[in-house]
């Protein structure tokens, strides 16, 4: 859910209003971050299914493992963790002398009654799939068991977690934001007044306005180099620009229009900061209906479409082009795939080799936000080039899930940011045929040897042969064709030069800012 900004204001002030006495680093010792547009939904775990939650819940909670700027999985509350020989349990072994906010010690009891909590019906916990592999979870979060079974506490300082079959990303996924772990008891505000064990403790949230955190100094891994962090909420992108040039915030996410003005003047070109992409930007078939079942028409689409012309005139050139749903970035995808090129004549040849030369009439749905429906308008222009007539749905954000989950949509126009960082993260929900629908494979795709692949993959505990399988099932999609391949997409970020130790992080819980601190 990347945010989208517009503004036209000079950058000319940084230096000047930022300026105290001579100086132009800010007197403050509050790191302020304005990517948020919106107000958390809620800073209890359980409930962090946006993306302003789960990066404060990362802030204020520890999960068992955790993930660093870079994407590398690290020790959180788990110091280690060992796998049994069938790879069904793990055993995660706690560090000690760990404390909540609140003086309360971390116990191996505390872990397993926080996602007790997270999967009990009367919590309503969401999003629970990262804590579904666990053996009895989905039928205790059903009301179908009075308990999870596979989640128990040895002793003070181990915690056992038995999955109903081997998962070799599972650590992974106890790095999400419903699995970061809370008091054994917490009051009804908690979600307003969160306890963790985190590096930040909760001081003030003002809604609609800032969520305001001063350093844990007792954090079990060091206190953060800050005194304080602040999440500014600012709903309208050009105030956004406004405040990060006068000096008052730190880090901003650059508008897509605003892309090329920050390139190609220095001194905003030197502030600039980009992650490797992991956000596929796609418009997903239903290979279920009409002349999308075919692979011919299918491929078609994809020669139809100038995906270069898309990413340089509308999506400011931030991104490269997609060869599949595996970012370049990540093990297992193939650098030397090629993604399809621009050739409608091809296209017109599979499509009249389909039987469809000049009878498909689609539906094209995207959502109301910049740049899709551009985008949209610019794929219809291409189809119809071809001889498709496509049809723009514009919708609502849940009203497009909704409908593309359900099997309405002939074609929807989407992106998909990484929950964590592996292959499997976009493989797996994309294209799975487990996942058909409700899931999120919205193209219905279905194929055996792939789900067959994808299946042994996540089971596999070599890395190296769990790479190769990952890059073969993105091949065998590739050439079916499920989905129109448009883009990686880049998130740049501007960073104030007084900012020191900031990565920009690959995906969203990533930068917890304890080696973040403003120089004086």
């Amino acid at each position: 859910m990347v945010y989208r900004h517009f503004a036209r204001v000079l950058f000319t002030c940084v230096l000047i209003v930022g300026c105290r006495g001579g100086d132009a680093n800010p007197a403050r010792h509050t790191v302020i971050d304005s990517r948020d547009r919106y107000d958390p939904r809620s800073l209890d775990p359980a409930h962090a299914n946006d993306i302003p939650s789960g990066r404060l819940v990362s802030d204020l909670f520890d999960g068992l493992t955790r993930v660093g700027p870079d994407g590398a999985l690290q020790p959180g509350l788990a110091e280690r963790w060992d796998l049994s020989s069938d790879a069904l349990t793990y055993t995660f072994h706690l560090r000690q002398h760990v404390l909540f906010h609140d003086g309360r010690a971390l116990r191996a009891r505390t872990v397993a009654a926080s996602i007790t909590r997270a999967l009990d019906p009367q919590t309503k916990g969401i999003p629970l799939w990262p804590l579904y592999p666990i053996q009895g979870a989905r039928e205790f979060a059903g009301g179908q068991a009075s308990g999870v079974s596979g989640l128990k506490a040895i002793d003070d300082s181990t915690v056992s977690i038995t999955l109903g079959q081997p998962l070799a990303v599972f650590p992974k996924l106890m790095a999400m934001p419903v699995a970061a772990i809370v008091p054994d008891s917490v009051g009804p505000d908690f979600s307003e007044h969160p306890i963790g064990t985190g590096p930040w403790r909760f001081v003030e949230w003002k809604h609609d306005d800032y969520v305001r955190l001063a350093k844990n100094a007792t954090y079990f891994d060091g206190a953060p180099k800050a005194d304080s962090l602040e999440a500014r909420i600012i709903p309208e992108p050009s105030t956004a620009v406004a405040e990060f040039e006068s000096g008052n915030v730190d880090l901003l996410y650059v508008p897509e229009g605003e892309t090329q003005q920050w390139q190609q003047t220095d001194d905003k070109q030197a502030l600039l900061k980009s992650p490797p992409p992991l956000r596929l930007i796609y418009a997903a078939f239903n290979t279920t209906r009409g002349p999308l079942t075919s692979r011919q028409v299918r491929q078609a689409i994809n020669y139809a479409v100038d995906r270069k012309k898309i990413l340089d005139q509308l999506l400011a050139g931030r991104g490269r082009l997609s060869a599949g749903v595996i970012p370049p970035s990540l093990p297992g995808a193939d650098s030397t795939r090629a993604p399809y090129p621009f050739d409608p004549a091809r296209a017109r040849q599979l499509l009249a080799a389909a039987g469809h030369a000049h009878d498909i009439a689609i539906e094209l749905w995207c959502g109301q936000e910049p740049p899709f429906p551009q985008v949209a308008q610019s794929i219809q222009s291409y189809l119809a080039a071809v001889g498709i007539k496509a049809t723009i749905v514009q919708r609502d954000n849940n009203s497009l899930r909704d409908a593309a989950r359900n099997g309405k949509t002939d074609i929807v126009l989407k992106d998909w940011y990484a929950d964590y960082v592996d292959a499997e993260n976009f493989l797996y929900p994309l294209l799975a045929s487990a996942n058909a629908g409700q899931g999120g494979n919205v193209s219905f795709y279905a194929n055996p040897t792939f789900d067959r692949l994808i299946t042994s993959a996540r089971a596999e505990r070599s890395d190296a042969l769990r790479m190769k399988e990952y890059r073969q099932a993105d091949s065998i999609a590739f050439v079916d064709a499920p989905m129109l391949f448009l883009v990686f997409y880049n998130e740049l970020y501007a960073v104030q030069p007084w900012l020191k130790g900031f990565q920009p992080p690959v995906i969203f819980n990533a930068q917890r800012w304890t080696d973040v601190e403003i120089a004086h």
